[in-house]
């Protein structure tokens, strides 16, 4: 994993503890079904933040003779966890604590409590949203914010930004709810509150879902790493033609590519040092290119690419 998303799990960690706790005491004190529905929020991030933090540490092991290619994909696989605790534990039980509290209308204790503890978590949240737009603005370059989500191919910062973001809204909604629940007596705005807070959440756990399959099923290299490598590889006097490239991430920062080449008729009688010099076009122009096998083979015009 690398420095920018450690840094951004142990911040969205540190605030999440404390923004728990804080919400359990004022759902204690006020009886808020949306402070409860946050609070359990807060813990599902908690837990997720510890979750990435394990299959960062699971992924740095050495590869083994059943896992010749090493254990990088775990950090996608733990991703994806991460998005069934996001859905099981944070959207499913906010929406069954909201129509819980619709059935059963009880009214809200001293709410002055629950805005005190919502501003508070709110600080905490925005500065643990402002790590992770570092850590991502270190690494993404000119892309969109959704086109970085959609595009990386290390799966914390997404999730720790998508976490966060659902957290500052989740707040917002909090606030809305409480504050219509003090301003009109009815405490069904609280508990309608609660049911969008688990929508918010079950959207957000769907789309982490979505991205964090892609990566665990296998993505290739990004459109520019694969411009990068097919230009290393033509681009010197050993290869005739490039017949075609294929690759995939082994994890966030391990490729692995595979090419077959056309190589030069007389221009190098040592096939394997050709070889070795490709392999260096390569990496020096893709350093996460860690695993490249390369096949010679003749071009035919009517090669199926296989």
């Amino acid at each position: 994993m690398q420095e920018g998303s450690r840094r951004a799990v142990v911040a969205a960690l540190a605030a999440n503890l404390g923004i728990a706790a804080a919400k359990f005491v004022a759902f204690a004190v006020t009886g808020a079904t949306a402070l409860l529905a946050e609070a359990i929020h807060s813990v599902a991030d908690s837990g997720n933040e510890a979750i990435l933090g394990f299959g960062g540490v699971r992924a740095q092991r050495a590869p083994t003779a059943e896992h010749p290619f090493g254990f990088g994909r775990e950090r996608y696989f733990f991703a994806f966890v991460v998005a069934l605790v996001l859905f099981s534990l944070g959207s499913l039980f906010a929406i069954y604590q909201g129509a819980t509290k619709l059935a059963h209308l009880e009214p809200v204790d001293q709410p002055a409590v629950g805005f005190v503890v919502l501003g508070v978590a709110l600080v905490l949240e925005s500065l643990s949203i402002r790590t992770a737009s570092r850590a991502a603005n270190a690494v993404r370059g000119e892309q969109g914010w959704w086109t970085f989500i959609r595009t990386t191919k290390a799966p914390e910062l997404p999730v720790v930004l998508l976490e966060d973001f659902g957290g500052i809204v989740g707040l917002l909604l909090a606030a809305v709810g409480l504050g219509l629940t003090v301003a009109t007596g009815d405490p069904s705005y609280d508990a309608a509150t609660s049911i969008a807070i688990g929508v918010l959440l079950g959207v957000i756990a769907m789309l982490l879902a979505v991205e964090t399959k892609s990566l665990l099923i296998g993505e290739a290299a990004s459109p520019s790493d694969e411009a990068d490598i097919r230009s290393a590889i033509v681009n010197g006097p050993e290869v005739e033609r490039l017949i075609h490239l294929r690759t995939q991430h082994l994890g966030p920062e391990e490729l692995l590519v595979a090419a077959k080449i056309d190589l030069t008729a007389g221009a190098e009688p040592d096939t394997a040092r050709a070889i070795d010099r490709i392999e260096a076009r390569i990496r020096a122009r893709v350093p996460h290119a860690r695993v490249i096998y390369l096949e010679p083979d003749v071009y035919r015009s009517d090669a199926t690419g296989s």
